[in-house]
């Protein structure tokens, strides 16, 4: 489905489309020769098992025999569209960007993750014909881990894409300083001696470094403060939260509560930090805030106030 999307979106006409097109097609011949392999395995599968062990419980008899328990109950001993693990095929892993070098390399991989499970697969099996299929399977996506690679090799060769993608993006916005700076986040030294850590870059457009060590981080942001009405716990008393949201709702002022967290959150962020290091305010000449109420009057300094 991912050839097939491809194809369908491509904004060039040519031979990229038609190569497109051409081993998408041909992948729908390989889901039909494995679907209709699935049906010849489970042909003569038992719904049973005449061992005394596992007789007493079908489902289980089932799967030991070597059956999917669904493509029993719900595909009549065939195939489905799910992963070994039953999981039903999904869109989300299709990759169409439009781009065709981004698309190429995306396939290439796709052939290259195929090719080993199959090759996997092969070494799980002693059945001939079950091998003679998945060699046929093997030689193919050699094949195709070729063409992506070939078709990548010559777009960038006629100019049509080439390396940052996507390379029409003007180069003059990117923070060009680090465009080509590795730096070492890990704590081995080795990665410095890899090709991708110093001399040419492959696009052709600048030098490797290497940076021993990330330079110091900038300071933290502070907490952010959504709409109150997504009840999220926050530094603010729940009676202001609660007073700002009936606002909201009332004034229609989606902007209300934002401003409101965000002056009271710093004002608590900094009562908080006082109350913390009460000697940084003396020593400024400011009196340290009291965090409580003072005692009414009447009573000693040395009772506490309710």
């Amino acid at each position: 489905m991912q050839y097939q999307f491809q194809a369908w979106n491509m904004h060039i006409p040519g031979k990229y489309r038609d190569l497109v097109f051409g081993i998408g097609a041909e992948e729908m011949g390989h889901v039909e020769m494995l679907a209709v392999m699935i049906a010849q395995l489970l042909e003569k599968s038992p719904l049973g098992i005449t061992e005394d062990a596992v007789q007493s419980d079908p489902t289980v008899a089932a799967v030991i025999g070597g059956t999917d328990v669904q493509q029993g109950i719900v595909a009549g001993a065939g195939a489905r569209p799910v992963d070994s693990m039953g999981n039903p095929w999904m869109g989300s892993f299709i990759t169409s960007s439009g781009n065709l070098l981004a698309d190429f390399q995306a396939n290439a991989n796709a052939e290259m993750q195929g090719r080993l499970q199959v090759a996997r697969l092969y070494h799980m099996t002693d059945d001939h014909g079950v091998r003679d299929l998945l060699a046929f399977l093997l030689v193919r996506d050699t094949m195709h881990q070729n063409q992506w690679l070939a078709a990548a090799a010559e777009l960038q060769a006629e100019g049509v894409e080439e390396l940052p993608v996507p390379s029409n993006f003007p180069i003059e916005k990117e923070d060009r300083d680090v465009s080509y700076r590795y730096i070492n986040f890990s704590d081995g030294a080795a990665a410095a001696e890899g090709s991708w850590a110093s001399g040419p870059t492959p696009d052709g457009k600048g030098e490797f470094s290497y940076v021993a060590e990330p330079q110091s981080g900038v300071p933290m942001p502070p907490p952010t403060h959504a709409d109150a009405r997504f009840y999220g716990t926050t530094e603010i008393p729940n009676t202001v939260e609660k007073i700002a949201g009936r606002a909201q709702d009332a004034m229609n002022m989606e902007w209300l509560l934002s401003a409101v967290g965000h002056r009271l959150g710093s004002s608590m962020r900094r009562i908080s930090a006082q109350a913390r290091s009460p000697s940084s305010a003396s020593a400024s000449g400011v009196p340290p805030r009291r965090m409580t109420a003072p005692p009414p009057a009447g009573h000693s300094e040395g009772r506490t106030s309710r």
